[in-house]
């Protein structure tokens, strides 16, 4: 199970209360707080897995306060979104954001706790994503200029013998560069550092 606490952002005492006795009953850790500015005045990524945002609070509605997490922190976790009924076009627009879920007041409890749990399972994973990303870059930062070359030939399908006849070195030379480049990105093969960079590439 994901430890990080579910945040609830709700202007309404009443409904803090309530959330919070809901996820507790159900073993998920909380933090609340009473507006935008509160949260984002103490926000720490590593004691959140999700976000529980009303639409409607003032000076910060809900949905600019996913906007601003968005753009001033290098990660944010998975968002859920309570509205009313006059209120959805903008929990719509909350999802093209990233926001991954929205319901409409009044919600079952049931399903709430179902989409909160799933967005902590996300959070997860996103998370363990965002760590072999940074792990990955940080063995490219490692290769030479001359082993990103060789990297670049390896990868587009040549052979040693292509390689060296390419950057004018001894096939000798290429072998080694190749060797340090598989063990310095941690894979065994062509094949598998293709596999690893092709996931880089995909990120947004």
């Amino acid at each position: 199970m994901n430890p990080r606490s579910v945040a609830i952002v709700d202007d309404d005492e009443a409904v803090r209360d309530a959330l919070s006795w809901l996820f507790s009953s159900k073993g998920l850790p909380t933090l609340s707080f009473a507006s935008g500015e509160a949260l984002l005045a103490a926000f720490d990524v590593e004691r959140i897995g999700c976000l529980v945002l009303d639409v409607r609070m003032a000076p910060i509605n809900g949905l600019a306060l996913f906007e601003k997490l968005l753009a001033s922190q290098p990660y944010c976790p998975p968002a859920i979104f309570l509205t009313g009924h006059a209120d959805v076009p903008l929990a719509v627009s909350a999802l093209k954001m990233g926001a991954v879920d929205f319901l409409e007041k009044p919600f079952d409890d049931t399903v709430l706790i179902e989409r909160v749990e799933a967005a902590l399972e996300r959070d997860v994973s996103a998370r363990a994503a965002l760590a072999s990303r940074h792990q990955l870059e940080a063995q490219l930062r490692q290769l030479t200029e001359r082993e990103r070359e060789v990297m670049a030939l390896i990868l587009d399908g040549k052979l040693n013998k292509q390689i060296a006849e390419a950057l004018d070195i001894s096939i000798k030379t290429v072998e080694v560069h190749r060797a340090r480049v598989l063990e310095k990105m941690a894979v065994k093969s062509a094949v598998e550092l293709a596999g690893r960079l092709s996931s880089l590439r995909q990120e947004p």
